[in-house]
């Protein structure tokens, strides 16, 4: 009887853990935090900073798998080889095999960058330089500085800081660097490990990776004078080391009209285009911007252009004296401006008879023409009045306005003021241009030639500037 009890005692109680099990919710194993840590270097042989280096492998281990497809691309070998050594990867094993003839008594740094990461969360060991020496010292020079991009005056990480031995012209086209330095996103550089000396140094977008300046299209800055590197006295100079980087190209130096509006569009094709000439204004929906100048856009260029002929008239056709006036051609005969002081809110017609002008081919509008359009109000614009305390007269200061890194806009500061009564709504970004030519526009260096000239500077104020229409917009600041 015991016996029984037992046995039913026994059957509850486990038909009950079971059920209990049933309802439980079965949670998967967490796999504990995210790893953070980056690779840590266990080992290297030779060991790093060996001096009288004769070998031609190098192998470091690490505490953990290394991932290996980025090292090639960011190791920067200085001096900067001939050819440049083979890497691999295998696991936690990174090994360099150099292929390049090793000069004597000469310090070499491997610098891996962003390379070196693990192979599972890519955690980076940024900037890991492994060195050695042929010699029997380490050379300890060093150099830092920044490079800004002279017509904007922000920094571009794309581009790389050069120093050489050699200092004619010609070096920087002809000769491999001897060290080199990659920019961070601030614009800096950093040269360690040099020898002692001095040095040309230059800055550019490595097209290519050459490490040659070959292009005028090339962004490339210069310092004026060799830098003098000595032994741990590099970061005293270097902060003070500033390169402004620029691209001597046509487009760069073009003047700007001001007014930040393009010509006028080609007119369209039609059936008729063998047969007769097509114009097309800029102005929107029969509106003009005041502070843009009325375009007449051609279908080709005009050989024949009689602008006696041309009648421009107020709202009641009557018409307004010609010496108030005048028309511009550009140099493909398409584009006829018509220069004139705006008023706001006033209407205007241009009357073109068809035989005012034609092209090389003879062709002519296929019949007269009344171009009719109104300006823009007041309301459609903005007052502007920027203000800048401490600003420099004799640098001949610019204040530009800008949009999608173009200059729309840009005046002299008279006192360090500037005020527009009538001004474009938009959101721009304000810059000063350190005119020193007084031409008005920003002007690229020029480096090959006696006379050298570096590029004119440009420095951002202010990034967002929201100027509103029928709004009194004014802004304060202190350089």
């Amino acid at each position: 009887m015991h016996r029984l009890n037992f046995l039913v005692f026994f059957s509850l109680v486990l038909f009950g853990a079971i059920g209990h099990l049933g309802c439980a919710n079965i949670m998967a194993p967490t796999g504990g935090p995210r790893d953070t840590i980056p690779p840590r270097l266990v080992s290297a042989l030779p060991a790093d900073s060996v001096k009288r280096f004769t070998g031609k492998k190098i192998v470091l281990n690490f505490n953990e798998y290394i991932e290996g497809k980025d090292i090639r691309a960011e190791l920067l070998v200085n001096p900067v080889p001939k050819t440049d050594p083979i890497v691999d990867t295998k696991l936690r094993t990174v090994t360099v095999r150099i292929k390049d003839t090793l000069q004597d008594n000469t310090t070499y740094s491997l610098q891996f960058g962003k390379g070196i990461k693990d192979f599972n969360e890519g955690n980076i060991l940024r900037n890991f330089t492994y060195v050695f020496s042929t010699g029997d010292t380490i050379d300890e020079g060093e150099l830092e500085g920044h490079v800004v991009i002279a017509n904007t005056g922000r920094p571009d990480s794309t581009l790389i800081a050069m120093l050489y031995t050699k200092f004619d012209d010609s070096a920087v086209i002809k000769d491999r660097p001897r060290y080199i330095a990659r920019l961070d996103s601030t614009g800096r550089f950093q040269f360690r490990y040099v020898k002692p000396g001095k040095y040309a140094l230059y800055a550019l977008k490595d097209e290519g990776g050459s490490h040659r300046y070959l292009s005028k299209a090339q962004l490339f800055a210069f310092r004026g004078a060799p830098v003098d590197i000595g032994e741990f006295n590099g970061p005293a100079i270097a902060s003070q080391e500033t390169l402004y980087a620029y691209a001597e190209t046509a487009s760069e130096t073009k003047k700007s009209t001001g007014t930040g509006t393009a010509p006028g569009p080609v007119p369209k094709k039609s059936k008729n285009q063998d047969t007769r000439l097509q114009v097309q204004a800029n102005a929107t929906n029969g509106t003009l911007d005041v502070l843009d100048t009325f375009r007449l856009t051609f279908s080709s260029g005009l050989k024949v252009f009689d602008s006696t002929q041309l009648r421009f008239t107020d709202n009641d056709f009557r018409d307004i004296g010609s010496r108030q006036y005048r028309y511009v051609r550009d140099s493909t005969g398409r584009i006829v401006s018509l220069l004139y002081a705006w008023p706001t809110d006033t209407r205007f017609h241009l009357i073109i008879p068809r035989t005012f002008g034609q092209d090389s081919l003879g062709r002519k509008l296929l019949r007269d023409d009344t171009l009719s359009f109104h300006t823009k109000k007041d309301i459609d614009y903005g007052e502007v009045q920027v203000r800048v305390k401490n600003l420099p007269s004799t640098l001949n200061p610019v204040l530009q306005f800008v949009q999608s890194d173009k200059v729309r806009f840009s005046f002299p500061f008279n006192r360090g003021v500037v005020r527009k009564v009538l001004f474009p709504p938009g959101e721009y970004e304000l810059r000063i241009l350190y005119d020193t030519n007084h031409n008005g526009v920003w002007d690229p260096g020029s480096f090959f030639g006696e006379d050298k000239r570096q590029p004119e500077k440009v420095i951002t104020i202010r990034k967002k500037m929201n100027v509103k229409a029928n709004w009194d917009n004014d802004w304060d600041t202190t350089l």
